[in-house]
């Protein structure tokens, strides 16, 4: 069993375990606890009651933060040669075309946090599928990240928009912040992801859909959420 740090410890027993705190208590919880030496994440975590399984239960979308997360995203673009120059100019910082592809099909590395492609590329993409699809990456329609307009897409990741989809698992993980914002923009970015989930509820999914949700701070004790 993976022991806990000292400081984890001590962080942990500000944190009643049994109680679910209002969201505005959780991030300030979540802010108390992050005493390491850097600028710690404020993460979003939410177990859904989906089959991930099942293809009509999937949870994707993409929403923007009001303020952001604070973390520099570094961004992916699938393109021909006219739209790898414009991702350069707007901020990408790996572009390429079919030679991109053969390389992540060769190494099976994926050194970014986010890919966009134009629709012409999507028919390429399809040959390292299984490499981005379990890690997120994968271009979709449904969360935007599937365009004609690659600079409009770059601007909007970097001021705040975020696309997210659950993990193998049926969970969704969000870095919403840092923890030196303020409450209230923490408070507003955790409002803002909330309910784009809400709205993103499959049809297909019965019963409770929002099992759990909770935050903590990068390295910190997790805070559950009463919704």
């Amino acid at each position: 069993m993976k022991k806990h740090s000292k400081r984890f410890r001590e962080a942990r027993k500000l944190i009643d375990p049994k109680k679910s705190y209002s969201a505005r208590e959780a991030l300030e919880l979540a802010q108390k606890t992050a005493n390491v030496k850097f600028d710690a994440g404020i993460e979003m975590h939410m177990r859904l009651g989906i089959d991930p399984k099942k293809a009509d239960q999937i949870v994707r979308g993409s929403v923007s933060l009001p303020h952001g997360t604070g973390k520099k995203k570094r961004i992916a673009v699938f393109a021909d040669a006219a739209g790898q120059e414009k991702a350069k100019k707007a901020g990408a910082e790996v572009v390429g075309g079919e030679e991109l592809i053969k390389e992540i099909k060769t190494t099976g590395k994926c050194n970014f946090d986010i890919a966009l492609a134009t629709p012409a590329m999507m028919k390429h993409l399809g040959q390292i599928a299984k490499i981005l699809g379990p890690k997120g990456l994968m271009p979709n329609p449904r969360n935007e990240t599937v365009t004609s307009d690659i600079e409009k897409s770059i601007v909007a990741l970097q001021g705040g928009k975020v696309a997210f989809r659950n993990d193998e698992t049926g969970n969704i993980h969000q870095l919403i912040g840092k923890a030196s914002f303020d409450i209230k923009k923490l408070q507003e970015n955790f409002e803002s992801f909330l309910e784009a989930i809400r709205r993103a509820r499959p049809h297909g999914v019965k019963g409770a859909y929002l099992k759990t949700v909770s935050v903590c701070s990068t390295m910190g004790p997790s805070v559950r959420v009463a919704v």
